[in-house]
């Protein structure tokens, strides 16, 4: 098992910053990819970013591209969303995820270990 505890939430203005950070802990050798998934009322989880655990390499839904940065300390085994010039349609529950395969990425049902989620606020 791997339990998942994300932080860094909060209210913020348009154009503002957050990094949001989930620790990992357990059987963190079995991570290979950490997604960053959010979840606004009324609509389905989304993706938004992911890193594959070993290479560092990055994956981005297209409206994160140029503003968020997903990262991960391995030995620390946090990961990390950085997020820059922050939108009202940002607002959402952020949420991190893990799973062990990192060749799907993009799917909630590619991960099988999630966080409590935390909320993101984006007032305009």
């Amino acid at each position: 098992q791997v339990q998942l505890v994300e932080s860094g939430g909060g209210l913020v203005q348009a154009g503002g910053s957050l990094r949001l950070s989930c620790a990992a802990s357990g059987r963190t050798f079995s991570i290979s990819v950490m997604g960053w998934f959010r979840q606004a009322p009324g609509k389905e989880r989304e993706f938004v970013a992911a890193v594959v655990w070993s290479t560092g390499s990055t994956y981005y839904e297209d409206s994160a591209k140029g503003r968020f940065t997903i990262s991960r300390d391995n030995a620390g085994n946090t990961g990390y969303l950085q997020m820059h010039s922050l939108k009202p349609e940002d607002t959402a529950v952020y949420y991190c995820a893990a799973g062990s395969i990192s060749t799907t990425i993009r799917r909630p049902s590619d991960y099988a270990y999630w966080g409590q989620g935390t909320q993101v606020t984006v007032s305009s």
